[in-house]
């Protein structure tokens, strides 16, 4: 994962805790102990009853009821903590020697898909977020029937099954993420590229053709998920995520919580109007930010730019990849094009920042490759359309992740729904992640 202000630098991991899941203790909803206390731990990764006291302010007797509630119910288990590396210490004190709570990872396994519009991806994680396994499944970039859609996720669901020898009964709940307007709560589906028609409880028919509860999600919030739980967002309270693929999507968080909005359909930035009378978007409507800089847009210009309108129809990312290849060149023509798709960007962002005031602005997805949509001069224009006052403005961070980001986040999704199900003392439905 790549992370950067104004250019490209590496960011990794190290020195960051094992677990998986937000570090910072939630403010809404209130949640009982028990998921408290078994969040904390997966967050970690691993921790001692004493740490989590002091972490979370809780008794040292309260911890060590629910804790052991949670080992007897088989979420979590004991380790022995590390030895002293001078092993000649005697060790001080007469009482139980320390130990260390874990999640006990085989207890549960969950499934995160992302149907995408080229590609299909899944991941097998364990209950304490851990890779098993992942894969993916090629489709053709056309609009299809959600019956067609949903075998096709069946296929990916067991082939990804059957290279480790697993079923569907070995399955306690599945993520899956697309892009349109996904009514959360209820699983409908109001408008989406990859259907030809609206569909009502979409969520419901998933569940039925897997038999394992299903989750469904829009797919810029799968990747915020995917950073609020294992990527730059774990420690942060309030971030946006902008994704630029063959749309644009938005997620927000908002008090260490991914922000849906009142029907679970908000934050669909790239539907936002730059332009009055714009150019066409795939939605049916003009204007719309995603007409400008989404991968179908680019390659639209770049058909014209490179005289190549018969491949369009083909292979869009060829020719984007051609018309990158030309700009590097200096073809002005090629670089053009993405300076106005930069200056859009740039308006867009300008616009969450001043919406929203996020700690950090993160642009992440594969079209990050692309550097000229976030150039020093790009994110400064965006700088310098936001009303600030005397404060400094939004950082934007660049984070490049590969095609499973997409599966991890909806693994979150899973995760998220399926402890509230089990720890918390409402039902999962409305309240997961």
């Amino acid at each position: 994962m790549i992370a950067s202000g104004l250019g490209s630098t590496d960011q990794s991991n190290e020195g960051a805790p094992a677990g998986c899941g937000p570090l910072l203790n939630s403010v809404a909803p209130a949640r009982p102990l028990r998921q408290v206390l078994f969040d904390h731990v997966r967050a970690q990764g691993s921790t001692t009853r004493a740490e989590m006291g002091r972490a979370l302010g809780v008794s040292a007797a309260s911890v060590s009821s629910v804790t052991s509630d949670l080992i007897a119910d088989g979420f979590l288990r004991e380790s022995p903590v590390a030895a002293l590396p001078d092993l000649d210490t005697p060790r001080i004190g007469r009482g139980r020697p320390p130990v260390e709570l874990q999640v006990a990872a085989e207890a549960h396994h969950v499934i995160g898909m992302k149907l995408g519009d080229l590609r299909h991806t899944a991941v097998l994680s364990d209950f304490a977020g851990r890779r098993i396994a992942e894969t993916s499944m090629p489709t053709r970039p056309n609009r299809k029937s959600a019956a067609i859609l949903i075998a096709e996720a069946r296929a990916l669901m067991d082939q990804l099954l059957s290279a480790r020898g697993m079923s569907r009964r070995d399955i306690s709940c599945v993520g899956v993420g697309m892009a349109g307007m996904v009514e959360y709560a209820t699983g409908d589906v109001a408008w989406s590229p990859m259907l030809d028609a609206p569909s009502t409880a979409l969520r419901g028919q998933f569940e039925t053709a897997f038999g394992v509860p299903t989750w469904l999600d829009n797919d810029a919030n799968l990747l915020t998920l995917a950073e609020l739980w294992f990527g730059g967002g774990r420690s942060k309270s309030d971030f946006a995520v902008v994704t630029i693929e063959h749309g644009v999507g938005m997620g927000l968080v908002l008090f260490n919580q991914l922000y849906r909005g009142a029907r679970g359909v908000g934050m669909e930035l790239g539907h936002t109007k730059v332009q009055l009378d714009g150019a066409l978007c795939r939605c049916g409507k003009r204007g719309c930010l995603e007409a400008y800089v989404a991968d179908y847009a680019l390659a639209r210009e770049a058909a014209t730019a490179l005289d190549q309108h018969e491949s369009l129809s083909e292979s869009p990312l060829v020719l984007l990849e051609a018309l990158f290849a030309e700009a590097r060149g200096g073809n002005e023509a090629a670089l053009s094009i993405f300076r106005r798709a930069g200056r859009y960007l740039a308006l867009g962002l300008s616009n969450v920042a001043q919406m929203f005031d996020p700690e950090v602005i993160i642009l992440s997805g594969g079209r990050m490759q692309y550097d000229y949509l976030y150039a020093r001069e790009v994110l400064s224009e965006m700088q310098a359309m936001t009303l600030t006052g005397a404060r400094p403005p939004a950082r934007v961070e660049i984070h490049a992740w590969g095609d499973l980001v997409w599966a991890q986040g909806a693994v979150a999704l899973a995760l998220g729904a399926l402890t509230e199900q089990l720890l918390g003392n409402t039902s999962a439905r409305g309240s997961a992640a």
